[in-house]
């Protein structure tokens, strides 16, 4: 039998559950959500997510949190290894400052030995600066290998 995949949801993935200006995105984002409840994948967070959601409004935040509570996930602390990757991002330029969470996201990812970080962010995760810069950190700091894919991209892959 084959491992499942771990994958990692940034907060842009849960919030498109709810993206009705963004139907397809929303519509993919739920069939990958269903694989989620199936246990296709071993789907991981972090606290960076979590705080994320607990920022958002009601009742959206609410919403949220009713969704995640239909799946099994893995939490993940923001750890010095973690912000060590994300700085790296920040001191090689391949994200700013503003995009701090986002570099954390990835840290988190990459440290956990996550197969992959699934978002819905293509302006600082989903593009290939930021593909090719964590290629690049995870080869420098020996770190195995991490995909960046949308969800549309890891439900391809089951087709």
């Amino acid at each position: 039998m084959n491992r499942k995949l771990k994958v990692y949801l940034d907060t842009s993935v849960i919030s498109h559950l709810l993206q009705e200006d963004a139907l397809d995105k929303m519509m993919d984002t739920r069939k990958l959500w269903k694989m989620f409840q199936d246990n296709v994948y071993d789907v991981c967070i972090s606290t960076v997510t979590l705080q994320e959601i607990d920022d958002c409004a009601e009742p959206k935040r609410s919403r949220l949190w009713e969704y995640l509570n239909q799946i099994e996930y893995e939490i993940y602390d923001v750890t010095e290894d973690a912000l060590a990757v994300a700085r790296q991002m920040i001191d090689l330029g391949i994200l700013t400052k503003k995009s701090f969470d986002d570099c954390q996201h990835i840290g988190v990812a990459v440290v956990n030995d996550c197969d992959c970080i699934i978002s819905w962010n293509f302006r600082h995760i989903v593009n290939i600066k930021t593909i090719r810069g964590v290629r690049a950190i995870t080869n420098l700091k020996g770190y195995k290998l991490i995909e960046i894919w949308s969800p549309s991209v890891l439900l391809e892959s089951e087709g």
